[in-house]
Order: C-alpha cells, then structure tokens, then sequence
C-alpha cells in the first residue's frame, strides 16, 4: 500500500508508520512480516525522495541490526527468509544513505560481543555486494575498520571475516593498500589445522555454520583465484611467499592448486607474464627455496589434502622460473609420479620407496642441470631450511636425504666438507630420526665422495666437541653423558650408511682400517639407543660386504668378534618382550657375516643358532593389530630375521646333517609346553626343510640316515592344540618324505601319490573333534610306513617313544596312535630290534604321565609280540626285578589274545625250566651249609607267568596249558624252598618296593607259590586255591619245614576239587622221578602219595599208574622219597582198600623192604613201613602176611626200646595190630615173639611218653587172644582200655598172678628181660622194672618149675611144643629171648652188662 499512496499522504504518514513498525519487532517473535514490509515502505519513502526517513534513520538502523544480530536456526525458515528481508532493507538505505549507514555500522566492528560483530560483518558484506557503486570510493574506510576483526580468535567471527574478504575480492578492494593483510589473512584460516568434521547438515539446510572455518577460507581462496579475473595480478607472485615459512604449512595445499591456476593462466598470457622478476620481488623465496619446499613436502604426499600432487604440479608448472633444462624432463617425470600416487593411498603407500622415486627425481634434476653453482646454491637453501621442519621428523629425515643427494651431485670438494661440517655441527642429536636422517645424507653424499665423507667424520671424532669437552664450538660445552651418547649414535649411523651406499669396488678396502675401527671401539656401551644404531651399522657394513663382487674373495678378519658382540647385544635383550628392534637387527647382522669368509667354527654355529631362537622364541604371542600396529610390526620382521639367519646357516652346511643339527637345536622348542613357541618352531622347521628341498641337489644316490628320526619329530605334532601347529606339522612331514625321494634318484618335480595325501589330510587336523583329529594321525602314520625305509623304522619309533612323555597330552596321544600304527604296518622287520623297542618303551612309561600311555604301550606291545613272540619275551624278561608296575601292565598284555597268550606262556615255561633254579654259594663258614641262591632267568620267568595269569583274558589259554603249567610250578616250587634271592635282590627287598613295584614278594618259592595259586584261580579250580587258603597249604609250601605237608595238602584239594584234571598232570609228573633236584622228586611222590589216599585214583582208574610210579621210586637215593613212597603205598588202604588184596604182595613187599631200609637205627624210612604196615596188615590177604609175619616181628621188635618216640609208638602199635590180625591163629614161631614182648610192653606202660604207653596199652589188649588165657586176657581188656586210669601196681600184681599161675615156666626168662630194663633211661620205666621183678618171686618155686621144660604144658599152649623145639633147636625168634643184638634195634640202657 506504501506504493499506492500519493508521495505526500506518505510522506505525512512515515512519522506515524515506521515507529509502529519498529515497535512490532518487539511485540511478535515471528518478525518476517514485519521485516518484508518494512522493506517495501523504505523502497517507497527512498523512491519519492522522503526526508522523514533520516529523522528516523538511527532507530531504524538499531532495529534492523537487531534483528540481525538473531541467531540463525536452520530449522527455521521464516527466520531464515527474515534475515534476507533485514537485508535488502539495509540494502535500501545504503543506496540512498551509505554515510550514514557506514557510521553506523563500522563501529560495531571494534566491538567484542560475537553476535554484534558477527551481524555486522554480515551486513557489511552484503553492503559491498549490493551497493557496489555507493561503496566505491569508501574501500580504504571499510578496509581499514576491518583491523580488529581480524584479530578475533572466534570461529564464528572469523567465517565472518573470510565472507567479507570474499565479497571485497570481487569489488576490487584487494587491490587497494592494505589488500595483502587480507589475503594473508585467507591463507593463515587456511593453515589451520584440519578439525573434526561437523555433523552434516540436513538436505533442506543451507546454514553455512555447518564448513569449519579452514574450509571456508580454503574455498575461498581457490574461488578468488580461479574466478576473480581481476585478483590475478594481486595473487601473482604473491602469493609464492607464503610457500615456505613454517607457519603457512596447512595452507600448502590450497596454496599450491591457486598458483598452478594462476600459473597457467599467465602462461596463456605469455612468457614475459610468466616469469617472475626477483628483482622486483624481494619478498619472494628464491627458486632454490621454492624447488627445496616443494620436493620436501612432497614426501608426505597425502598429509595436508594430499599436498604432494599440489606440491608436485605447482613444481612442474614453476620450471621455467626455478631452471631453463627442467621443463622437458619434469614433463615427462612428474606425471608418473602424481600417477604412482593415484594407484595409492596413504595406508598403502610404500614410503621408502615413494621418497627413492622422490630422490631419483632430484638426482635427474641435478644431471640435468650439471651446474655446480645452481648445485652448491639448492644445497644451500636445503641447509638453510633444515630447522623448518624440527617439528616434522619424516620430512626432516628425507630432507637430510635431498642434502646428501645434492651433495653428491656437487664437483666442488670444499663445499661438501663445509656442508657435511655444519650439519654435524648443528644436528639435534637427541632427536632419533634426525640422527637417522643425517646419516642418510652421509651415506648418500659418500656415493659420490667417499673419501671426502669418511675424512669429515674423521675429523669430527677427532675434534675436542666430540671427546665431550670445550671444542670449536661451544654448542656443545653444556651437554650431559646422554647427549654424548647421542652424538656417538650418530656418527656409528653415518659410517653405517656410508658403508651401505658407497661403490661396492670401494667400499672393501675402508672397511676395516677406516669403518669398523670407529664402530667398533663404542660396544661397551649400555646406552639402548648407541647399541641399536651400532647394530644397524655393523648390519649395514655386513650387507655392504655380502653385495660386493668381491665378497666371495674377501678375508673378513673381524668376522667371529662381530658376531660374539651381536650375540652379546641379542642374550642382553629381554627373552620374553620385544621392545627394540636390536636382536632383528643383530640377527640381520648374523644373517649377512654367516656367508662371509671365514666360516664360523660349530661352536660359535651352535652358540648362534642357540641364542637368536631363545631371544625369539620364547617371546609373548604377537600383539593384536588393536593393541598396536608397530609392535605386531615389529614382531614379525623378528621373526622374519630369525628365518633368514637359519636359512642362511643351514646354506653353509646343505647336508642331512647340517639339517639334523638345525632340527635339533628347534627340538625343544617344537616340545615346548607353551603353544605360541611350538608354533613359532614348527613354523621356523617347515620353512627350513621347505628351503633344504629347493635347494637339494643329490649327484649321487646317498642314504638320508636321519630321516626316521626328523618324522618322529614332526609327526606327533599334528595333533598339537594350536592348529597352526598342526598344520605346519603336516607341512614338514610332507617335505621330509620328498626329501627322501629325492635321495632315491626321483626328480624334483616328481609327484607321489601317497605322499601327496598328506595335503588332502589337513582338512582333518583344523577339526577339534578328537575323533577326527587321531584318525587322521592315524592316517598320517600308515603314509609314513608306506614310505619310511626300513633302516629308518627303528629311529622313528625311538623318536616317537620320547613324544610319549610330551607334556601336550595330544601330542602324546597321536605318538601312540603312530606308533602302533607303525608296529602294525611294518612290524614284521623289527626282530633284531625288539630288545631295543622293549627296552625304552619300558624306561619311557616310567617317565610318562598320561593315563593313556599305559594302555597304547601295551597295545604296542602286543602288536609287537602277534610278530615277535620269543623276542618279546627275552626281552621283557630282562626286566630288572622286582617288576615295576609298568612292566607287570606290559606282561599282562601279551594275555589279551588267547592264542598269544598261550604262545607267550610256552614260552614262559621253557624259560623257566631251562635255567638251573639255583646255584649253590660257597659258605663264609667251615661245615655250614652252601647258600643256595636263586638264578634270575626263571626268577624272571616265574614273576612274568604271575603277571600274565592274573589277566582274565588268559583264562583259555591257561585251561590248554593246564598241565604242564601246574607240574612246572610244582616243580618251580619244590625247587626254591630255602633258595634265596641275590644280594642285590636282597638289599631291594630289605629297602621296600617304590611306589612304582608292583607289591609282591620276590622271594623264589613265594613268587613260585603265588603263580602256581594263580594258575588254579584263573583255570576255575578256585576251590582247590580257597581249600588251600583255609588249611594254610600255601603258607607250608613255602617253608622247608612244612613244605612235605603243603604238597600233600594241595594233592589233597586236588583231588577233592579237580580230580578230572589230575589224569594229565599225572602224565606230565611221569619223568619228573628222574629230576636231578631232591626236592623235586620229594615234591612229586609226597602228591602222587596223597593221591592214593583218595578215592579218585580209583575213580579215574589212576591206581595202576600211580603205583607204578611209586614204586618206580623205591630205590631212590633219597631218603624222603623212599619214605614218601611208602606212605603213598599205605595210602592205598584208605583211598583204596578193596584194591589192597590184589596188590597185597607187592605193598607187602615194599613195607617190608622199608623196614630193612639203610643203616640208620632211626632211619625215618622204616618208621614209615611200620605205620604203614600198621594200615595194612587188616586189609592184605592173610597168607600173603603170614609169610613175612615173623621178619616183619622180629624186625620191630628192637624199636620197642628206641631212643625216639615215633619209633617206639609205631612199632609197639604195628605189634599189636600184627596180633589183632592173627587173633588166636598164628603160628608159634610168632607166639614166641608175642611172648618175649609181653615184658618190654608191661614195662612201656610206664612209658613217659602218653602215645608209647597207649601204644603198649593197645598191644597188650590185642597180645591177650593169643596167648590162649582167658584170665590174662580178660586182665588186659579190663585194666588197659583207652581213657581209663591205670593203677600200673595192682595191674602189675594181677598180671603176674596170671602169668605165674598159667605160664610158671616163663618166669626166667621174663625176669632175665626185666633185668635189662634196671639201667633203662627212662625213670618211671627203670622203676617199673624192680617192680615187676618183685612181683615174680614172692611165692616159693613149684617143683613143676625145676623141669627143663620152659613152655606151659601143651594141653595150655596149644601149639607150644613146635615153639619149644624150634627154640630148643635155635630158631628164628630164640636169639631174641637174650640180649638184643645191636644191629637190630637199640635195647635198654645197661642190658649189655647183663645181671
């Protein structure tokens, strides 16, 4: 409406209308409204020339600069659309008012409140854009209130500034003075550094808040640049000076592509455009400035948004100002460089081969140049810009490699020794990379001037600065014992690199008079920082060495006290972190001086090879990438070095040999109980045989002797925890079998087919599954059997055994799942090593600790015994005794299969009775018994049968050997009672078994005993071992005392309990009557004896051939046997009394036999016939009897008296049984022997022994009947039955009534028999004998007693009178009515001194 009113209704309102606008603003938040009218009033009141407007001017410029002074919120739009309509109302009154607006505003520009000075410079910029023509001739004022807006550190303010400098650039304020602030004031946002990148703004939003500052400027420097034509000739040259101060460095970037526009631009205009007046320009930086700047930051192409290609094109476009010959080459050069750069990025980017390229560059620009003063001025300026880049120590090291290549390219002597002078002289020592780096430029320079460079370091070593004390200059008066050390580390890197980059024809015959003499005289040093660098160039000089041509004739005298020293500085490293880089470096060394003659002795070889894999070896797994990338770094070019150091020892010595001896100084490491080692090993082994397979090359077919012996090695390893490991395993496994191919004639390129498994195998082994893992070791091992030689079987078995004592239980399992794998595979050729196997497969189940062990040995032993039986046996029966438990487990394993293990118990039995059981020693004492002591080999034997009977499995076998296995322990037995151990058996006992023995007795005859009970368990005769157990057998068998009994009792449960089984254990004790051993034959026939006491000899129809066998014995030299014979005889009558009639004549025979038996008066042979006969006499036919009853009496009769008991009991017993037998029928032959014992027994019965005088008692009571007086018989029935007490007195009296009433005739003579008995030694029996005398002479002599007649009448005796003539007539028995004949038995004591 504003426009549709007449000029003076307007005019006449404004007074009213603009106040009421003015106050709205304060009334509404949403101002656009207001603004957009007020906009269009002021239009109105300008285009009619209003002069109310300058009356309200300052209030509308207070609230206009209010509301712009708003902070701007991109979600809002109508705030957004305000702003503009504020401005195109500030727009209105600088057209029509600029003075006063210009007053108003600039003000506010020295203000420090941010949103003021920030509305300000906003409205300002627009002002320049919009009112142009007004603004023209106020460019100096507007310039110059920009001063304090330019100091404003805030970021707000300072996007602000750029904005307006934006804006005066496209209206020419720039051109005017004090223009050149303002662009340097564009270029310093523009070296700001990068910030983090602001959060994006959303796709409707345009605030302009969302660019960083430096963004901003950036921008704006390449717009002006490249847009504002009229800015050329203010930015041109320029802006070249900011190029090089330090301060300018983030700006290089955008400063850079603005030249090359600008550049190109007046090279389009023209050559005389182009080129730069230096004269004209003092401010400018020389052409050697720009070119030293521009080359040097372009070693870091990628910092700064990639300032190296901007750096690089400006470089190229500037040629014609920095030298006329360089436009053509770096034509061709610099684009393959910015191309090498676009095929990178900065991860990617191989920096040292980026600044070679860079260097190259350089080295062509010098040639191409080839002038010497241009040479001399660019190292200059290089020099000169050395402290630029103190805070920048890459590009401060490549620029020490720019100085050194222009160095090089100079002629002039005297400048490079003054060069190389002062950079010694001024280096910051204590920073590393410029040490590194000025040993760069040494080394570089030396190139081309070695003589000189080696003299200048000379010298400075020489000089006083050096020596640490006041030199030539006092820059380093003040510097400390660390500083120092620095310097030192330095100038040993300088002669490093000088040996490193020097002609290789020149650099051999400086080496140890002029080099190593500097380097070597500072290994004294604990400074980590001097012996890394004295590392680096001893490497440096080593690697120098190995690339000459002349190497190869080259005598290095320093070579073995170079390596000690590396070896000292690798052992001094800690073993188990990696913090340096000095044992990679000292193993780089080692790697370079091993090809270098001389060559090392073994010892210094082996004093290499030991240390470098302990300083490697043992360290921590590699870091991860997150927990830093140059650690991990690090680690690897470690082990890298390590590789190439045992590469290169191995190369000198490219034998099977020099092979194993590599292999074995990684053994333990491939051992190791921490998985990170065994990897690292397995890893080093695989690549070490890799390398030996490539490079073999066999001229004659030789045997590879340890090939067996590196598998066994490897091959557990492929069951190894880590699977890296397990892989690498397979990889040297693979290696070594074509290494074997090779050493048989086969190509390299020869594929085998069994070998080539192995590859499809290792997706088995990354499988965790247990299963899967040992049945691919499983598979592995057949391979390795298919294609191991045979000599070389033995050596991997040996090998594998020592990995069953592998702390990685895995490991351990895989050998043994191998092992056994190759026993069954291969077996069949290890006879002559099966003591060998037995022996260490022994010795390493005592040393392993897996619970699985034991069972896999015993599978192998097994395999190995179904091939090798015999040779098992020997072998393990050379076992030292007492068996550990280890051996006992082996033994019982050969048992698993019946078949072996009857195989095995055969074998058994043959040993043990092959040997002599004992041997007898010679006694310390005169008359003693020879010690009779126990041989090992059945020892062994007998121990071994125990270990395999105790294993259920060999029940079968045990039923099919069950005779022969039952004689022999009998026997075995027999044999070993009273034998003792050795002595050193003996010292074992008396000290007690180690945990590890198994707990049995080792005594001979226990360990026999224990194998023979064994035996009945494991064959089912359990109840002849429990009925053995109960009646104590086993322990009677075991005793020289007890043993006869023991025998008897087990025949005894033997035939109780397993008599079927007794037909074949007769047969096979048939020979044994002819046994060389005593004992043997005792053993025997007290069994066969006490069989015949049981009725299974007849059941089983053994009769027959048990009484042969007896029999059969009856003339043997041993007293026991003859004696034990005559029992078994007697035997007969119990177990067989219905067979005694028929065989009555022979046991008589023998009985009788047996009382004749020896001379001895007590011989125990004799007492057995008369117990026996004392059997069988009831049970034997009587005339068979009757024919030897008198000898059989007369023979006995002496005994009566006999010193000994038993002699006494048996005889007078067998007496009495003789008369039971005749019971009134006997002839009078025998009737006289019955009389002329009737007083012997009268007197006995006051025997002091109880069994003596029950004896007599029985004989009496049996003498009665056939004396034919029923009262003397009826007087013995009476007074002498068992259990009642006899009054011997009136016993006596009433006997001797009898005797002299019915036999009066017998007196004398009783009383002759009595007189005998006066001196007896027996107490109450030589008091018995008055006694009886007495009782014979109280009443007087009938006349019928003075007849010549001695016999009772014959009406009396019937029978009497055929005894008194053949006594009258000297017969049989009448010698024994006197004294008895000594030869016949003894008689009592004083009967030989008669009355």
């Amino acid at each position: 409406m504003s426009h549709l009113l007449p000029s003076e209704r307007l005019e006449e309102q404004l007074p009213k209308l603009l106040p009421g606008i003015l106050a709205l603003y304060k009334k509404h938040s949403e101002t656009f409204y207001l603004s957009k009218s007020l906009g269009q009033i002021l239009e109105a009141a300008v285009s009619v020339g209003s002069r109310t407007l300058e009356t309200q001017l300052d209030a509308l410029l207070a609230a206009l600069h209010s509301q712009i002074c708003v902070p701007v919120e991109s979600s809002s739009p109508l705030v957004m659309s305000n702003q503009k309509e504020v401005l195109r109302c500030f727009t209105v009154l600088a057209c029509s008012l600029p003075d006063r607006l210009l007053a108003f505003l600039l003000p506010r520009l020295d203000t420090s409140n941010e949103r003021t000075r920030v509305g300000t410079l906003q409205v300002v910029r627009h002002v320049i854009n919009s009112a142009a023509a007004q603004m023209e001739d106020k460019k100096p004022f507007i310039l110059s209130s920009m001063r304090l807006p330019l100091l404003d550190t805030n970021s707000k303010v300072k996007r602000a500034v750029v904005q307006v400098i934006s804006a005066m650039a496209h209206h020419g304020y720039l051109e005017q003075p004090g223009g050149e602030v303002m662009i340097e004031y564009i270029v310093q946002q523009c070296a700001l550094p990068p910030e983090q990148e602001p959060e994006k703004p959303g796709p409707s939003s345009k605030d302009p808040k969302a660019d960083s500052v430096r963004a901003v400027s950036v921008r704006t420097l390449y717009l002006v640049s490249t847009t504002v034509d009229r800015m050329s000739h203010v930015l041109w040259p320029y802006l070249l000076q900011f190029l090089t101060p330090v301060r300018f460095t983030g700006a290089l970037t955008p400063l850079c592509r603005s030249l090359v526009h600008l550049a190109q631009k007046r090279q389009e205009a023209g050559a005389d455009a182009f080129l730069i007046q230096y004269d004209a320009h003092a401010s400018l930086p020389s052409p050697y400035a720009v070119t030293a700047r521009l080359l040097v930051v372009s070693s870091s192409p990628y910092l700064g948004d990639g300032r190296g290609v901007a750096a690089l094109r400006l470089l190229s476009v500037l040629h014609p100002n920095i030298h006329p010959l360089l436009g053509q080459h770096w034509e061709t050069t610099v684009p393959l460089l910015l191309g090498y750069l676009d095929e990178h990025t900065e991860e990617t980017l191989p920096q040292e081969e980026w600044e070679e390229k860079l260097l190259m560059f350089l080295r062509d620009t010098l040639a191409i140049v080839s002038d010497n003063a241009w040479i001399c001025q660019l190292s200059l300026e290089l020099c000169r810009q050395l402290p630029c880049y103190d805070e920048t120590p890459q590009e401060k090291n490549f620029l020490y490699k720019c100085i050194g290549t222009t160095l090089g390219a100079a002629s002039s002597k005297e400048v490079v020794r003054k060069h190389l002078q002062e950079l010694l002289e001024t280096a910051r020592y204590q920073e590393e990379a410029e040490r590194e780096g000025l040993a760069c430029c040494f080394g570089i320079c030396a190139i081309s001037h070695l003589e000189d460079t080696l003299a200048q370091l000379e010298d400075f070593v020489r000089s006083e600065v050096f020596r640490k004390s006041i030199g030539i200059l006092n820059i380093f008066k003040d510097r400390s014992e660390n500083e120092v050390e620095k310097v030192k580390s330095a100038l040993i890197l300088c002669y490093g690199h000088v040996a490193a980059r020097a002609p290789q024809e020149l650099v051999l015959a400086k080496v140890e008079s002029d080099i190593l003499r500097n380097i070597c005289q500072h290994f004294n040093t604990k400074d980590p920082a001097l012996k890394l660098c004295l590392v680096q160039s001893v490497c440096m000089v080593s690697r120098a060495i190995c690339s000459s041509t002349q190497a190869g004739s080259f005598h290095f005298t320093q070579k073995a006290e170079l390596v000690a020293q590396m070896m000292e500085f690798i052992r001094a490293e800690p073993p188990d972190s990696l913090r340096t880089p000095i044992r990679k470096k000292a193993m780089l060394t080692c790697t370079y001086l091993v090809s270098v003659e001389p060559a090392l002795d073994e010892q210094a070889r082996a004093d290499v090879i030991r240390g470098c894999l302990h300083s490697v070896m043992a360290l921590l797994p590699e870091p991860e990438e997150k927990d830093g990338g140059c650690q991990k770094s690090l680690y690897l070019e470690t082990l890298h070095a390590l590789e190439g150091l045992l590469t290169s020892l191995l190369q000198r010595n490219m034998t099977p040999q020099g092979l194993q001896i590599m292999i074995e100084h990684l053994s333990p490491w491939i051992k190791s109980p921490r998985g990170h080692e065994r990897a690292r090993a397995l890893g080093l082994s695989a690549l070490l045989l890799r390398h030996f397979l490539e490079q073999l090359r066999v001229s004659a077919l030789v045997p590879f002797h340890n090939l067996g012996l590196l598998v066994g090695l490897f091959s557990p390893r492929c069951a190894d925890l880590w699977p890296a490991t397990r892989q690498e395993a397979v990889d040297c496994v693979y290696s070594l079998l074509y290494l074997q191919l090779g050493y048989e004639g086969f190509s390299r390129d020869y594929r085998d087919d069994v070998a080539e498994r192995l590859l499809s195998l290792k997706d088995g082994l990354v499988h965790p599954d247990p299963t899967i893992l040992f049945h691919t070791c499983h598979s592995i091992g057949q391979i390795i059997a298919k294609r191991l030689p045979p000599d070389q079987l033995i050596s991997l078995l040996l090998t594998m055994f020592e990995a069953l004592g592998d702390p990685e239980k895995n490991c351990s399992r895989a050998a043994t799942v191998m092992i056994n794998c190759l026993l069954q595979e291969r077996g069949g050729v290890l006879q002559e090593k099966v003591p060998e196997i037995v022996s260490v497969l022994r010795s390493k189940l005592q040393e392993a600790q897996g619970e699985h062990v034991l069972p896999a040995a015993q599978h192998s032993m097994y395999l190995l015994a179904t091939q090798h039986c015999a040779a098992v046996v020997s072998s393990l029966l050379g076992s030292p005794l007492p068996l550990d438990s280890h051996t006992s487990m082996l033994w019982r394993a050969l048992a698993v299969e019946p078949r072996l293990a009857a195989q095995v118990l055969g074998l058994l039995l043959e040993k043990m009775s092959r040997d002599v059981p004992f041997k007898e020693s010679r006694a310390f004492l005169l008359g003693r018994t020879p010690d009779r002591v126990a041989t090992l080999l059945p020892l062994s034997a007998t121990c071994a049968l125990f270990e395999v009977l105790s294993t259920p499995a060999a029940g079968p076998a045990v039923l099919e050997l069950y005779p022969q296995l039952f004689v022999a322990l009998l026997l075995r037995v027999s044999c070993t009672v009273g034998v003792q151990l050795p002595r050193n058996l003996q010292a074992q006992e008396r000290r007690g078994a180690s945990p590890a023995l198994a707990a049995r007795n080792l005594e001979p005859c226990s360990s026999a005993v224990d194998t023979l009970r064994a035996v009945l368990l494991r064959s089912g005769s359990e109840d002849v071992a429990q009925r053995m157990d109960l009646e104590g057998g086993w322990e009677l068998l075991r005793t020289s005392a007890g043993h006869e009994e023991g025998a008897t009792r087990l025949a005894r449960a033997m035939a109780e309990h397993a008599g079927p089984r007794l037909p074949l254990v007769l047969k096979a004790l048939a020979c044994t009557h002819s046994s060389a051993y005593e004992n043997q034959r005792v053993t025997t026939t007290a069994f066969l004896a006490e069989l015949l006491n049981s009725n299974v000899a007849n059941d089983l129809m053994l009769l027959d051939s048990l009484l042969e066998s007896l029999v059969a014995r009856q003339k043997d030299t041993c007293t026991s046997v003859r004696r034990l014979v005559l029992r078994g005889l007697a035997n007969l009558a119990s177990g067989c009394p219905d067979k005694v009639r028929a065989h009555g004549p022979q046991l008589l025979t023998a009985m009788i036999g047996g009382l004749d038996d020896g001379d001895s008066p007590h011989s125990p042979v004799a007492l057995e016939a008369m117990l026996g006969l004392a059997r069988l006499v009831h049970l034997v036919e009587a005339w068979d009897l009757r024919s030897g009853l008198l000898h059989v009496a007369i023979r006995i009769r002496p005994f009566f008296d006999s010193e000994k008991m038993e002699f006494r009991t048996a005889s007078i017993r067998l007496f009495g049984h003789l008369n039971q037998v005749c019971h009134g029928d006997c002839e009078d032959v025998f009737l006289d022997q019955v009389v002329g014992g009737l007083a012997p027994l009268l007197l006995h019965l006051q025997d002091p022994q109880a069994a003596v005088a029950s004896a007599c008692r029985f004989a009496l009571r049996m003498c009665g009947p056939n004396l034919a007086c029923e009262d003397l018989s009826a007087a013995f029935q009476k007074h002498l039955q068992e259990g009642r007490a006899l009054h011997f007195g009136e016993f006596l009296n009433t006997t001797c009534k009898h005797l002299m009433h019915h036999f009066p005739d017998l007196l004398g003579r009783l009383l002759t028999t009595c007189l005998f008995y006066f001196k007896s030694s027996w107490e109450d029996v030589r008091a018995a004998a008055p006694l009886f005398t007495g009782e014979q002479h109280p009443l007087p002599r009938p006349q019928a007693a003075q007849q010549p007649c001695l016999m009772p009448p014959l009406h009396r005796v019937p029978g009497a009178a055929r005894g008194a003539q053949a006594a009258a007539a000297g017969g049989p028995g009448s010698a024994h009515f006197g004294a008895p004949d000594p030869a016949e038995g003894p008689g009592p004591r004083g009967a030989d001194q008669g009355c």
